[in-house]
Formats: structure tokens, sequence, C-alpha cells
């Protein structure tokens, strides 16, 4: 059996502060790591009926670590309640943007400006190679400028950027009207 630590950061809890915490704990509509930490300082109340849990007590019937408690009430007393139940916020993205502004503005120009030599239009795979050509990025996939060009609406279509390849609009071609379904009469028809 371990030693239980003297509880460094001991928790009180307000009424208001134990109400609102037994709510997230009830309710079950909250992520599964805000339950746990409201849990763990409802059990971690000195003013809880029947005292405070140790902290092995409540990280054997919580299933976590005895560190995670002690970080728990930690972060309680130093800096609040919000900060103690929900996850800290991250501040930078786990991998950092291959494409900045700068390249981004430099793809959409060479997007809507003429295709290479011997080339009809641009493709995914050439944009990312006049990328790393002028060296806006060291390497990029057609992947990554494909979504950067979908985030944009710019559109690869033709001579003009945003038009239909052939020129044509969806709604006013006869091409785009017509099709199997639409040429066959109905035959079945539904009984009540």
């Amino acid at each position: 059996m371990a030693v239980s630590t003297p509880n460094l950061y001991p928790v009180i809890l307000e009424d208001e502060q134990r109400q609102r915490l037994e709510e997230v704990t009830r309710n079950g509509r909250a992520p599964a790591k805000k339950i746990q930490h409201a849990r763990v300082l409802l059990m971690s109340d000195r003013n809880r009926d029947g005292g405070p849990l140790t902290r092995g007590e409540i990280a054997g019937l919580l299933g976590i670590h005895v560190n995670s408690v002690d970080r728990i009430r930690k972060r309680f007393v130093l800096e609040g309640e919000e900060p103690a139940v929900n996850r800290k916020p991250r501040l930078t993205p786990p991998v950092a943007a291959k494409i900045d502004g700068h390249a981004e503005a430099f793809l959409i120009a060479t997007c809507c400006g003429r295709a290479p030599e011997g080339r009809t239009r641009w493709t995914l795979s050439l944009l990312a190679e006049e990328l790393k050509k002028n060296r806006y990025v060291t390497s990029v996939c057609a992947e990554t400028v494909r979504k950067t060009l979908k985030k944009t609406n710019c559109s690869l279509g033709g001579s003009n950027v945003g038009v239909c390849r052939n020129g044509t609009t969806p709604g006013l071609s006869p091409k785009w009207k017509t099709s199997s379904m639409s040429t066959q009469p109905n035959t079945r028809r539904k009984s009540r």
C-alpha cells in the first residue's frame, strides 16, 4: 500500500462550485476529461460529506495516476475552477502550415496566370513544383496545394478562373440538363 503524501493544495469548494461540478458529472454531455477532472475536485473537497479522499483513493476509484490528481488539485488552487476542469487550449497547431500568406499569394497569382509552356492549364503538381522552384517552400505535396486553393475558392478550370472549363454553366447547357434518367418515360406509378 502506497503512503499518501500530505495534500499541499487543499480543495475547498463553495456551494455554487460544487453544484456546477456535480451537474457536469451528472449530465454526461461534457467531454470525458472534463467529467473526470470534476470528479477529482468533488472527491478532494474538504467540505465533502465523509471528508476528502486521499489522492491514492481518488486515483484508484477513477483509474488515473496519483500525479494527475495532484496536478488537477494544484491547478484548481492556483488558477481556479475553469482551468482545472477544462483542457488547456493549444497556442500553436500541432503541425506548422507549409504554405504561409506570401506563398499563398504567389500560388493564387500563378494559378490565375498563363499556364507553363507546352501546357493548356496548371495542374496541382505543376503548382507544387513552381512553389519549390521559387523557394516559397522546401517541400510541398499536391494535396496541400489543393487544400490551399480550395480554401481560397480558386479554380483550375480553364482560362478564366472560377468559370466552368468549357465556358458553359450547369443550368444553361443542354448537356447538363439531359441524363439517361430524364429521357426515359416514367412507367411505374405509385399505387395507394
